[in-house]
């Protein structure tokens, strides 16, 4: 019931992704949660984060839940948005409601399949809700067969069999909402609103907005690109 519940208040939500990689200004859990908690009092309803200390400090600052993810390079995959177990036990433990798992066809670290991992995480961490970030239709329906309980579409654009395109794929939202499977989360370079209600027309289940937010100095570039 209480995971039903989870998956439903984000219903036509906000979710910001408060995310900042070691070599950029705002790295730091302090910041991240500082921003998790503005994203609170402006009505978001959940927040997106990286790393078993961001996630701490965030739950910390504010009530909203978390999806959380940790970004992990290891030598033999592509894969690094929690890639293995070790990585999920974190997040978890860190208190995150989701964590979010790259589900694309990329190959595993160690050759694990897709389908293990997702049996080892329901195995040894039943109360934990799936968020699968997939890049293309095909990797959200098999996501959807394994028994995940909501499909992204984080990772569209930044693998090399996904449409590589400046705008959010939103093609890809329709066509994964239109199954009726599984809520569908819109995320991947959405810089409007207008772009977050046309995700909310074709049936996304909420949005999740990063970089347009979060990263100033990306927003910076694309004024001073345009000035």
């Amino acid at each position: 019931m209480m995971k039903q519940r989870l998956v439903s208040d984000l219903k036509d939500g906000f979710i910001l992704s408060c995310q900042a990689l070691p070599n950029e200004p705002l790295h730091g859990s302090r910041i991240m949660a500082a921003m998790a908690a503005a994203a609170e009092e402006g009505g978001a309803a959940a927040i997106r984060a990286n790393t078993p200390e961001d996630i701490r400090e965030i739950k910390r600052r504010c009530s909203l839940p978390v999806i959380g993810l940790y970004k992990k390079q290891y030598e033999d995959s592509d894969v690094y948005i929690t890639p293995t177990i070790v990585e999920v036990r974190d997040i978890v433990e860190a208190g995150a409601e989701f964590v979010a798992v790259d589900c694309t066809r990329l190959p595993r670290p160690g050759n694990q399949t897709l389908d293990d991992l997702i049996r080892e995480i329901r195995c040894a961490f039943p109360q934990i809700l799936i968020v699968a970030d997939v890049s293309t239709y095909e990797e959200g329906v098999h996501a959807i067969s394994l028994g995940v309980d909501i499909v992204s579409t984080t990772m569209s654009g930044y693998t090399p069999h996904s449409p590589q395109q400046d705008g959010p794929d939103l093609e890809l939202v329709g066509k994964l909402s239109r199954l009726r499977k599984v809520p569908v989360l819109a995320e991947g370079r959405l810089w409007s609103i207008e772009q977050c209600l046309s995700s909310f027309d074709i049936g996304a289940h909420a949005v999740v907005v990063g970089t347009a937010i979060t990263r100033p100095q990306e927003i910076v570039k694309r004024y001073v690109q345009r000035i």
